[in-house]
Formats: structure tokens, C-alpha cells, sequence
């Protein structure tokens, strides 16, 4: 089964990244939160974490919108 929030940050990062082979997005849910956990390739990482973040901070917010549709409070970690 595949999540929308799953769907939504691989689509997106898949966008951004050049190794899109290597990305991988992993899901944990508890009762109130979903935790995605991003791995990209090394040398992707520059895009996705750009100028102090905010590449990520851009996504962090989207997912949290996503998350309020949803129900559920969802957080992004990435990993390198």
C-alpha cells in the first residue's frame, strides 16, 4: 500500500535529485505522527539540503500541510 505522503516526497525529490535510483523513503507510523525517513546518494544531498535548508524546510512544510489533511502530524529526518 502506498502512502500520500510517500508518493508526494518521492515524486518530489525524484524531481530534484540525480540518482533517482538511490533515493529511498521509509515510513513508520505511531497513533499521532508519521516519521519519513529520507536516503539519498551523496552527491544529491547538496540539492535536497540547499542554502541553509531550506529545500528541506520547504518540504518539511508541505508535508506538514499534507499531515493536517490527513490527520497526522508527519515529520521528515534525513538521512546521510
Amino acid at each position: 500500500m502506498q502512502y500520500k505522503e510517500v508518493e508526494f516526497l518521492e515524486f518530489v525529490v525524484k524531481e530534484l535529485v540525480s540518482e533517482k535510483e538511490l533515493v529511498k523513503i521509509e515510513r513508520i507510523e505511531d497513533e499521532l505522527w508519521v516519521l519519513l525517513t529520507l536516503t539519498v546518494a551523496k552527491e544529491d544531498m547538496w540539492t535536497i539540503i540547499w542554502k541553509a535548508w531550506n529545500t528541506v524546510n520547504s518540504l518539511r512544510s508541505i508535508l506538514r500541510l499534507l499531515g493536517v489533511k490527513l490527520w497526522k502530524k508527519i515529520n521528515l529526518k534525513i538521512l546521510d
